[in-house]
């Protein structure tokens, strides 16, 4: 097996850990912030290169950052790429642990 490439770090930036994605885990799936202009083969071969599981199948959303307020000063959240990865029946992964 190879090594994982830099490549693959840069397209997986870090996994969401909200009540939601936690959700996700009871039907084999895992959430994580993705590079905005990383497909979903990119994605998918990233997920199997770091973590050595086998994906299904992955969906992607883009969110669109919002404008907030604090203490009067308009602010805005950066927008980001999200991608949800299922795996197969067998595979997980523990979102909680470092690579």
């Amino acid at each position: 097996m190879t090594a994982p490439t830099l490549k693959s770090y840069d397209i997986i930036v870090r996994p969401v850990i909200t009540e939601k994605a936690t959700l996700g885990s009871e039907h084999n799936q895992v959430t994580f912030i993705v590079a905005k202009d990383a497909s979903k083969p990119e994605i998918r071969k990233a997920v199997e290169e770091l973590f050595k599981v086998k994906v299904k199948k992955v969906n992607t959303l883009n969110q669109q950052g919002k404008v907030k307020r604090f203490r009067g000063i308009k602010g805005r959240r950066p927008a980001y790429k999200k991608a949800v990865v299922t795996l197969q029946e067998g595979h997980s992964i523990d979102v909680t642990t470092g690579i």
